[in-house]
This record gives C-alpha cells, structure tokens and sequence, in this order.
C-alpha cells in the first residue's frame, strides 16, 4: 500500500482500483512507473494489469476495469482518503471491494462541483419581464408570450473538468399571483429544498402594488415550504442560507432568513428611474429592507441597460449552475441609480431603519404609499385558439383529434335519424 501511495504517483481513483488488486494478489505489482502524465499511458497500465492478472477471477477483472477508464476526473496526488480504510488479510476479494465502494459513496460529494442539477422558481408581478429574463439566461431569442399558469423551461451546461457530464437547470415561471397557492408547491413538491432557489420579480414602475406583489410571494412560499418539506430539512437549509449572508454578520440574529436562496428583481428600472425622488426613496428602503430580512440580494434591471442586464443574467447562472461564483461585482445603494445589493452585503444601520420583520416593513411601505389588490388575469375562453401559444406538433395533433371528433359526430346522428326512420 505504501507502494501504491507514494511511487505510482496517479489519481486517488486510480490507486483504490489497484490497490483492491494488489491485495487480491497478496504480492506488490512488478511494475512502478514515477508518474502518469496522460490519458494514454493509462491506457498502458489497464493493459500491464490485463496481462499481469490473468488469474484473478474474470468478473473481478471486469468491475475494476470498468471502474478505472469510467473515472474522468483525475485528481494528483488526492491519496490521504485511503488511509481511512483498513485492509484485513482475512477478508475476501468481495468483501475488500463492497468496503472500497462504499467508501467510494460516502465521498462522491467531495468528488463533484455543486449538484448536477438545480431549480429556479422565477415568480412575482405580472408583466414585469420574466419571460424575457428567462429568455436571456436560457439564450433563446423566442418574442415573449404572456404566460397563464406555470411555465417549465430547462437550461443544459458542461461542466468543466467532468467530460461528458451535463449540468441541468430547471426553471419554472409563474404566470399570474392570483389563486396561485397550488401552482407555488409544484417545483418545490417536484425537485426538493436542497437545490432550490427563486428569482421574485417586481414591477418597479407601479410602486402602489410592489407590497402587495412581494407580500403574495412571500405568504405563497413559506406555506409551500411548510406543507413539502420537513421541519429538519427546513432548518438545516436556513443554517447554510446564514452562513451565506456571514456568520458573523452584525445583524444576524434579527433576520428570519429563507432556507433557499433569493434574488429580489426590481423590473422595468427605464420607468422607475423618471419617478419622483421620494417614491424611488420609499421603494428603495422597502427592497432593501425586505431584502436585508429574508437573507435576499438585490438588483434593479432593464434589458435597455447593457450593464444591469449582464449582472442579472449572471446571478441567474449561479443560482442555475454555480458561476460565477461572484456575479454581483458592485455595491450600490443609491437610490437616484440602480441598487445592487448582494448576499449579505446590507445592514438595519446602513438602510437607516430599526431591525424589523417582513410585516412592519410592510406596513411602513403601505402607509408611504398605499396599496392597490393583485391585478386578475383576463383568461382567454380558449388559450388552445390563441396564436401566441403555438405549438405545431401540439396543435396538429390537436386538429386530427377535432377531425375524429366531427366525423363520430356526424355518424352519430346521422345513425339516430336513420333509427328514428325505422
């Protein structure tokens, strides 16, 4: 074993492979190369081994072969997890190999970057920009269509270092806030806490329902939570949501932070921007401060502004995908510009306001400017008919079906006249 660690010089993988061998055979390999410098010369040492152990049974042969040329991801020099498992000459070859995987298992989190697969919920005030938001993280140059109900889209990226593995992010997009308690549980009931996160979307050109907007939210979310997720999982995740806003934050213990992560958008920023200054202040304390709380950064955005719209797009990629893992590369709390705010980076003392909760931040906001009801949604008697929600495959299905539908039509009543005839 001390052999294998210190001489052969390959991947830890690599060495748990040779290493199970090694004390299948009870006699050190005859061959010791000093380094392995590519994919290729690893070719030549399966071959050595094929040829060394043409005793060994062939199905172990075949496992530890697989096992070898399967891992991609070499890592120089990684070989302290081995000291970890104790060898017994009593043990058998299968018993070596069930301790090698299991041991395999519990470390395959150390092996990946971030999980390889990730959801968000991209949800708040109608007509704000989400569908477009979406198109731009997902590139698709799609005309934006007013969605109904919920939405799902997904995004696939390679990650880098792990060949042919695929990155995959979900993506929901609610429609409307209005009776949408059901809609709200479905990609947190589908996918899970652990890789969740949400983008809330607010029109920031009409200030007199952002309240009402955020407050439908935030209600419809905590209730999903509640009725989909375990009281355990629910505080292990806010404890890494606190870890992330800082541990030692000054103002840690007055949050009621989220156990996923948010990113607040203020949409429509072009408009908001001509609005009186007092209103922007208001708007801006309420954001910041509702933000501060729950654990949340911040940023305004309008796909008119190059800049905001590159920063968006990047703290949607890592929540979808892990990078970069600095997407917000600024601070800015001005309310007479665009507000950036990133995880962790606002306090009570900084927006100016006493510690408070999500409710009296409410109330303060309502009282500045007060607030209008959730805006319905006029609900087409058909959407199937509407033209902006084409979908050919879909739709010409749909028209063979009609087809079939007139024809049993007319030959059911034309059978009823021909009965009554008789």
């Amino acid at each position: 074993m001390h052999f294998l660690k210190h001489e052969l010089g390959i991947g830890w993988h690599h060495t748990r492979v040779l290493a199970e061998i090694e004390v299948a055979m009870l006699a050190p390999l005859p061959w010791r190369p000093s380094s392995i410098n590519s994919a290729f010369y690893l070719g030549q040492v399966v071959a050595e081994l094929h040829s060394h152990l043409r005793n060994i049974t062939a199905n172990l042969f075949e496992v530890g072969y697989l096992w070898l040329l399967d891992q991609e991801n070499l890592t120089w020099g990684k070989m302290s997890e081995l000291n970890s498992i104790e060898l017994d000459s009593s043990e058998t070859i299968q018993d070596i190999a069930l301790k090698l995987v299991t041991e395999q298992l519990k470390n395959d989190s150390h092996l990946k970057v971030g999980p390889s697969e990730r959801t968000i919920f991209v949800l708040g005030s109608k007509g704000a920009g989400k569908s477009t938001l979406i198109n731009r993280f997902l590139d698709r140059d799609d005309v934006p269509r007013p969605t109904l109900a919920l939405e799902y889209s997904f995004g696939r990226r390679t990650a880098s270092g792990q060949g042919a593995q695929k990155n995959i992010c979900n993506v929901w997009e609610l429609g409307s806030l209005v009776n949408s308690n059901q809609l709200i549980e479905v990609p947190l009931r589908s996918h899970g806490l652990a890789t969740f996160s949400a983008v809330i979307v607010l029109d920031l050109s009409l200030p007199d329902r952002l309240w009402t907007d955020l407050e439908c939210v935030l209600n419809g979310l905590k209730q999903a939570l509640e009725k989909n997720c375990s009281s355990k999982e629910i505080a292990e995740m806010q404890e890494a949501m606190r870890q992330k806003v800082g541990s030692d934050h000054v103002d840690l213990n007055t949050l009621e932070v989220l156990p996923f992560p948010v990113i607040i958008v203020g949409g429509k920023y072009d408009q908001f921007q001509n609005l009186d200054s007092e209103i922007k202040k208001h708007v801006c304390r309420c954001l910041r401060s509702i933000a501060h709380a729950i654990g949340a950064a911040l940023i305004f955005y309008t796909s008119k502004n190059t800049a905001l719209t590159k920063m968006t797009r990047d703290a949607m990629n890592y929540l979808g995908f892990g990078s970069p893992s600095n997407p917000f590369k600024t601070t800015a709390a001005d309310h007479n510009g665009p507000i950036v705010i990133p995880f962790g980076a606002d306090s009570w003392e900084k927006i100016g306001v006493t510690p408070s909760n999500s409710e009296r931040i409410g109330l303060n906001y309502s009282s500045q400017i007060p607030q209008v009801g959730t805006e319905k949604v006029a609900i087409p008697d058909d959407p199937a008919k509407d033209g902006g929600f084409r979908e050919r495959v879909i739709d010409e299905l749909r028209a063979l079906k009609d087809e079939e539908l007139m024809r049993l039509l007319k030959d059911t009543e034309m059978r009823m006249k021909f009965e009554a005839v008789q």
